[in-house]
């Protein structure tokens, strides 16, 4: 029996790993357009990104366009192939396969 993903179910991660998910493989979100995406603060928003970066589900870039810094956050392999076994696991559920 398949297992929920503990570090994506949690709602706000789980916001930014679908979000991920919906780009290409090598496409990224700046740290302010994610922030729009899931309402989140600053401070919550860097917090759960960073749970995911020691997961090794995200990628964090950090430059500076002109003068102003950008944070830009790629889902990685591991990450998308996690984010697919979770919502695999919640189509079982829904389907009332697992219990």
């Amino acid at each position: 029996m398949a297992e929920l993903d503990d570090i994506i179910h949690q709602p706000l991660r789980l916001k930014i790993m679908a979000a991920l998910n919906a780009l290409p493989a090598t496409g990224g979100l700046e740290f302010s357009r994610l922030k729009k995406l899931t309402g989140a603060t600053d401070g919550n928003l860097g917090a759960h990104i960073e749970t995911l970066a020691k997961a090794g589900y995200v990628s964090v870039e950090k430059a500076f366009v002109g003068k102003k810094p950008q944070t830009t956050v790629t889902a990685t392999a591991t990450g998308r192939g996690a984010f697919a076994r979770h919502v695999a696991t919640l189509q079982e559920i829904i389907a009332g396969r697992q219990v």
